[in-house]
């Protein structure tokens, strides 16, 4: 809850155009840690920092907040709110209109109207959001399906809610996309669309949108709806990645890469990006830039693998990493782990397919490509065209056979 209210006062605050706010995952990084404020105001380059509290008890809250000048750590302003939980969107408001009356200022009409709004007045749909948001930022198969939960209840008690429509969008494209789930492009469009008709500035929706068309092999219209969530919210993770993911599908590795690389900025622990790059990489070429990438990406996943043994992608998209670094023993270990995590998720069979390759172990790669195209998307094809991994086996005659058209069908 604490997590949510900090986001959405990030939220309001990075809507003031007078005002630079750093992104949620960068003041996220010191989330429960010690630290001085010109310490952090001097690596980050700001002149203030917002910090504070929130305790829930029952149907009351308590919020703190206190503005702290970075250059020598004095109070500039300081609250403390004893309310119903019913007010907390009253709260929020207050906070962010005293930093802005401290700080002195202007606000656009526009802005003003942006950051009065409540996004529901049912503040257990606004709990089920968070908690949503929460499960989302984990970044793996289960919490996505977890965090879809928390949406659709929200929406459940409040139709008209559009933030939990895009978070519902969101996850299934992430589902849709990354995991391979069989879900409806249909369904993932019509939730999109019913969050933009209640709220068209939702960056997430707009995403959501852009992966959809993306697996209709819509990329003009596609990269329309992600350039527009980018500029609703340029520090967006899951907008950069999925765009760079449909990049690649379209053949356009060099945008791919740019936008892998401001992903790996935005949120430095995470492994996906540096691991994605590195194929990337070395379609264009860059070899020693892959190899980089790889020792960046072996330590978040072996992190990953430690705080989410259930999920296999950490595993398979490690291995990848290892491979690069001539580690070929462990990245066979790593696939066995992946397999054994998650045996009929094709996501999972497709990278160990590709780690095989690489390998030279092209019988086992084989093997699991057609178990993959047999149960998984068709969109596997058209990855298999840009994906550089899968060179090994273009030469290979029961290669060549499971890409011939209706093959998947046999």
């Amino acid at each position: 809850f604490s997590d949510g209210i900090t986001e959405d006062i990030i939220t309001d605050l990075s809507k003031i155009s007078g005002l630079f706010v750093v992104a949620r995952h960068t003041a996220f990084t010191y989330k429960g840690k010690p630290v001085k404020v010109q310490q952090v105001g001097q690596e980050l380059g700001v002149a203030f920092i917002l910090e504070g509290s929130v305790r829930k008890a029952g149907a009351r809250v308590r919020v703190t907040g206190q503005l702290v000048s970075s250059k020598d750590g004095g109070h500039v302003w300081a609250e403390r709110f004893d309310r119903d939980l019913t007010d907390i969107f009253d709260i929020q408001d207050e906070i962010t209109h005293a930093i802005v009356d401290q700080l002195k200022i202007k606000l656009l009409p526009q802005e003003k109207k942006s950051i009065s709004q409540a996004p529901t007045d049912n503040v257990e749909a606004y709990t089920y959001y968070l908690r949503g948001r929460d499960f989302f930022y984990r970044h793996s198969k289960r919490y996505f399906e977890l965090a879809r939960r928390m949406f659709a209840k929200a929406v459940e008690l409040d139709p008209k809610y559009a933030r939990a429509y895009a978070g519902m969008a969101d996850c299934d494209a992430w589902l849709y996309l990354t995991y391979q789930v069989n879900l409806s492009t249909e369904c993932i469009l019509e939730l999109a669309d019913k969050a933009l008709a209640l709220d068209n500035n939702l960056g997430e929706a707009h995403s959501s949108r852009g992966a959809a068309l993306t697996a209709a092999h819509k990329f003009a219209e596609a990269n329309e709806e992600f350039e527009r969530a980018l500029a609703l919210d340029p520090q967006s993770f899951e907008a950069h990645f999925l765009y760079a993911r449909s990049s690649i599908l379209e053949g356009r590795l060099e945008r791919a890469a740019k936008l892998l690389e401001r992903g790996a900025e935005i949120l430095p622990d995470n492994y996906q990006p540096p691991c994605m790059l590195i194929q990337v990489y070395r379609s264009l070429g860059q070899l020693e830039k892959g190899r980089q990438a790889a020792a960046k990406a072996i330590p978040l996943a072996e992190r990953e693998l430690v705080m989410h043994p259930e999920d296999p992608r950490p595993a398979h998209f490690g291995a990848a990493a290892l491979i690069e670094l001539g580690e070929y023993d462990r990245a066979r270990e790593w696939i066995r782990r992946a397999i054994a995590i998650d045996p009929d998720d094709t996501s999972t069979l497709y990278n160990c397919a590709c780690a095989y390759a690489k390998l030279g172990d092209h019988d086992a790669a084989l093997d699991l490509l057609e178990r993959v195209l047999k149960q998984g998307s068709r969109s596997y094809k058209d990855w298999i065209a840009h994906d550089s991994d899968m060179d090994p086996l273009r030469s290979h005659p029961r290669f060549q056979k499971l890409l011939k058209p209706g093959a998947e069908d046999k």
